[in-house]
């Protein structure tokens, strides 16, 4: 016996929404399965449409119109709720073609990075590697360039010092044979001197012994002159007395004018003896007039 057409609805809208709590958390767990890692949008659109599925499902619930209108209410939301599934279904494939987009676009865009990472890696190696070469060729080219300066400088300093150094030696050997030239001629100057003051004591040597002899003969001479003068100081003494007394005795026998006539007969040096034998005073110096004049006055005197 087939049930009653009522009946049958009631159990089917029965069924049917008994089994819609199940079905929205089914479709809520497909929705929000592939779109776990998917963007916020995708997912509250998901949200929405189910909220929308439960708010059908609470609209044909008991407590409203007869059986009939609620069947058909039922039926009519059974209708939206599959729409509302289908649509979630459609958003669900979308989101997971999206997300499955989305993860294309990150692996590529990972992979784009790390290609991206790997190639500006390898371009900063490049141009790090570029610019140490530049640099070690740059520092090659100064350390060259700053060695090349060095060596010529140090060449020009090189060849001043050895011109220096040969000038110096050469100053030295002059000097130096000078030196020798000097130290050979004060050895030849001290052996001269010393040839010299040999002869000079020799000489002097034999100078005192010829000064002492001499000087021997001459006191032996200065003796033998002081005898001698002794001797004729006692001569002239003698003469002298003989004189004066002849003069006198000449004086006595002769007149003043046989005196004056004989004076002028005599010579300068017989009338010296006779201003001698008077002791007439400065007599060396007077003339023959004189001498006779003072011979002449010494003998009145004495007359």
């Amino acid at each position: 016996m087939s049930p009653h057409p009522v009946h049958w609805l009631a159990d089917q809208a029965k069924t049917g929404l008994s089994e819609l709590p199940t079905n929205a958390s089914w479709l809520v767990r497909q929705a929000l399965q592939p779109i776990e890692e998917e963007s916020e949008a995708q997912m509250t659109e998901a949200r929405r449409k189910v909220q929308t599925l439960r708010a059908t499902v609470s609209e044909v619930l008991p407590g409203g119109d007869s059986v009939e209108g609620r069947m058909v209410r039922a039926r009519i939301a059974a209708e939206r709720a599959q729409e509302a599934e289908d649509e979630a279904l459609a958003a669900a494939r979308e989101a997971k073609e999206r997300s499955d987009y989305a993860k294309q676009l990150a692996e590529e865009g990972r992979a784009r990075l790390i290609q991206v990472k790997r190639d500006t890696d390898r371009e900063v190696e490049r141009q790090v590697a570029e610019a140490r070469q530049a640099a070690e060729e740059m520092i090659e080219r100064r350390r060259a360039s700053a060695r090349a300066e060095a060596e010529e400088e140090l060449e020009e300093v090189r060849s001043e010092v050895s011109e220096e150094t040969e000038a110096a030696r050469r100053e030295a050997e002059a000097a130096q044979q000078r030196a020798k030239e000097l130290v050979a001629d004060a050895s030849h100057r001290l052996q001269e001197a010393r040839r010299l003051a040999d002869e000079a004591q020799q000489a002097a040597v034999a100078a005192a012994e010829e000064a002492h002899r001499q000087a021997q003969q001459l006191k032996a001479e200065a003796n033998e002159q002081v005898r001698s003068a002794n001797a004729r100081v006692t001569v002239a003494d003698r003469a002298r007395h003989r004189a004066t007394a002849t003069a006198r005795r000449t004086a006595q026998e002769l007149s003043r004018a046989d005196i004056a006539k004989d004076l002028d007969s005599r010579t300068k040096a017989e009338l010296l003896e006779m201003a001698q034998a008077l002791d007439l005073e400065d007599r060396a110096a007077m003339t023959k007039g004189e001498l006779v004049k003072a011979i002449s006055r010494a003998s009145r005197v004495t007359a």
